[in-house]
């Protein structure tokens, strides 16, 4: 979030086929063995945790600790039961009509709404997973800078050195190749989170500085786009829920999911904030000093990232050259598409703030606003008026807070150009 784990984003993941048009599922039919309870939670928690959790101490400092905590929960609660609108809106459209498989949410926008519906949420998912390769360059240019160049004000040596390399790994047509990658990528995720709360423990045992639990309304915002990006993983909900082996136990598992997830995030970001208070940094690794242990978590981090943004750019290359290209591999248009990530890295000032700016932005729109309003085309004829008036507020409250958080991130990073 994605991170965003690599494996966790093959919904979007075609099998390469030619002539594909508007109706033809990004995925075929799924001959891999259905997951168990365990495996299923494995998967939903390996498809929303990632490097989005390193800016949430970032967020807590802005917000404040309980103003953070209650969007953290906010967050959770809708992005699981926007999760479940498209799983209820897929059984309803598959199983009693008999329709072609929907395997992805792209494919649910065709259904609903046409190739419309299709070219919208094909558009977010363009925008968000190229925000999430942005964040992956600021943070590998950041970590750098400060491992390499700590006398150094600047990431964009770091960033344009990533390019040449970006471009050969970018140009791999197929990902086979790289997708063991992602086992290291959850590995040293969850490392990196287990070092981080052990460092800021000590930390907060040995100092314990001043910190503010509630911030003005403008930074409850702010803090809304962090938490959005950071649970971002809707994409994958469809995917996981055709491969689990219990259907009718997924709702319960995904629940569970998201309620240790938010106990994690809460506890991270709570502990970073609590730790070092004002000074906090965008990046909480920043704040550790040099030590070979801390040396090495970041190097990892920049490692996984780095391996990592070409499997998130595989969806963006795979819808555009569908749509531009007919299904053809066009190796200039993806190294155009790294370079224009590249730059817009070199020109996002701060993490933290360009995560908060993705998440209001294109996340609301993509994890709250498109299911409930599916929701609600399909079932408008069925549903009860709290199920209606529920899936309106959905829809008003992710329109509200998705325009309210990209004017105050955008207010964020400009305030911090200038």
């Amino acid at each position: 979030m994605l991170m965003r784990v690599p494996a966790a984003r093959s919904s979007f993941h075609g099998d390469g086929n030619s002539g594909a048009t508007e109706d033809t599922p990004l995925l075929g039919p799924n001959s891999k063995p259905l997951s168990s309870q365990p495996k299923t939670f494995a998967n939903v928690f390996i498809a929303i945790v990632g490097a989005g959790v390193l800016g949430l101490p970032y967020a807590f400092k802005r917000a404040g600790w309980m103003t953070s905590l209650l969007t953290l929960f906010l967050v959770a609660l809708l992005t699981c039961r926007c999760m479940m609108l498209l799983v209820y809106t897929r059984r309803k459209l598959e199983y009693p009509n008999g329709l072609t498989k929907i395997s992805s949410f792209g494919d649910l926008g065709f259904t609903v709404c046409g190739s419309l519906g299709r070219f919208v949420v094909d558009a977010l998912v363009v925008l968000s997973q190229t925000g999430f390769c942005i964040g992956y360059l600021i943070f590998i240019g950041n970590t750098s800078c400060n491992l390499f160049l700590p006398s150094s004000a600047s990431n964009k040596f770091f960033i344009w050195v990533c390019l040449p390399f970006q471009l050969g790994l970018n140009s791999i047509a197929t990902l086979t190749h790289l997708a063991p990658l992602s086992i290291f990528a959850d590995v040293v995720d969850l490392g990196a989170i287990g070092v981080v709360l052990t460092q800021d423990l000590t930390q907060l045992l040995n100092h314990s500085p001043p910190v503010e639990a509630f911030g003005d309304l403008s930074m409850f915002f702010y803090s809304l786009g962090v938490a959005v990006y950071s649970f971002e993983g809707i994409g994958m909900v469809l995917p996981l829920e055709s491969e689990a082996k219990e259907k009718d136990k997924f709702g319960m598992i995904l629940g569970l999911t998201m309620i240790f997830i938010f106990f994690l995030y809460a506890g991270f970001g709570t502990l970073g904030y609590l730790a070092f208070g004002e000074e906090t940094k965008d990046v909480i690794t920043d704040n550790f000093g040099a030590g070979f242990l801390t040396a090495l978590i970041k190097l990892g981090l920049c490692v996984n990232l780095f391996f990592t943004f070409p499997l998130m750019m595989n969806p963006v290359y795979e819808i555009v050259e569908r749509r531009f290209c007919g299904e053809t591999y066009c190796l200039w248009l993806r190294w155009v598409l790294v370079l224009m990530v590249s730059l817009a890295a070199v020109l996002v000032p701060n993490f933290a703030d360009f995560l908060s700016l993705v998440g209001s932005s294109v996340c609301c729109a993509l994890g709250f606003v498109l299911p409930a309003l599916f929701h609600l085309l399909v079932f408008k004829e069925e549903m009860d008026r709290a199920t209606r008036y529920s899936d309106l507020a959905i829809v008003l409250s992710g329109v509200v807070l998705g325009v309210s958080g990209t004017w105050c991130a955008l207010l964020e990073i400009f305030a911090v150009k200038a």
